[in-house]
């Protein structure tokens, strides 16, 4: 191997430590921190930095880095919940997404809900900044057509009902378990009668390979995922609570997940 190949391998190593050491830092290796020094509990406590520190939120929330992320599997998942948005009649109705999320998925799904005939799309999160950030991304595109709405995914202040459509993306994996329970009750308490609920998610992949490297990513990253292959799988949680017809379908080997669920 020559010189010049063996140092950019080197360098290579080095970003990617360093991104992995970034990434560790703002997301589990604070909440690590903060158990062990014994850090106040509030409710937005389970809440990586990278998601309520206003200028980690604008560093990271970059279309390529977020693609890779979803190992470049972003368009295709976001392009399944718009398609049902616009296969949707809509007209009238109200839209509800549930924490805001990094990329393009709220543009998009916005745009597909009012081409649908949606009066209103509502945006709703825990965390002011998150907030804050969305209005700045969608503001000028949609003015008046969305409302901000502070407020937890688990338990939710908004009406009861008030939406016919209703989109949670990559939340539940970051939820301590119990929440991601009160997560989806919730999401299904704000849905009307027929109203459905699009879900992205990890999945348990089905190649050994994958499944080795997802392992590795959760328990280094974002322990609280690996419940989704399991004890806390989405469409089981989703079909044991009742009241929902529930479909799955499940992208680059089994990595990635869209549950529609239509409340019945």
């Amino acid at each position: 191997m020559s010189t010049l190949t063996t140092n950019a391998l080197i360098a290579v190593l080095v970003v990617l430590a360093c991104t992995g050491m970034f990434f560790f830092a703002t997301t589990r290796g604070t909440l690590i921190v903060r158990d062990l020094t014994g850090g106040r509990r509030t409710p937005e406590s389970h809440v990586y930095p990278i998601y309520s520190r206003m200028g980690l939120i604008k560093l990271v929330d970059f279309q390529p880095i977020i693609s890779a992320i979803l190992l470049f599997q972003y368009p295709r998942l976001v392009s399944k919940i718009v398609n049902g948005l616009r296969a949707t009649d809509l007209r009238g109705k109200q839209v509800l997404i549930t924490s805001c999320a990094f990329g393009n998925v709220m543009p998009r799904t916005i745009e597909a809900s009012l081409a649908s005939g949606a009066r209103k799309i509502v945006v709703a999160d825990i965390i002011r900044n998150e907030l804050q950030h969305a209005r700045s991304k969608l503001e000028t595109q949609f003015g008046s057509r969305v409302e901000y709405v502070e407020d937890d995914a688990t338990s939710m202040k908004l009406k009861e009902g008030f939406a016919d459509a209703n989109i949670m993306f990559f939340l539940l994996h970051e939820l301590p378990h119990e929440l991601k329970i009160k997560a989806l009750q919730e999401a299904g308490r704000m849905l009307a009668q027929g109203g459905k609920l699009y879900l992205g998610e990890f999945h348990k992949p089905g190649n050994l390979l994958f499944q080795v490297l997802s392992w590795t990513y959760f328990k280094v990253f974002e322990p609280l995922g690996l419940a989704l292959w399991d004890s806390h799988d989405p469409v089981r949680l989703l079909q044991d609570m009742g009241g929902w017809s529930v479909e799955r379908q499940t992208f680059f080997f089994g990595n990635f997940q869209i549950v529609t669920a239509t409340k019945l």
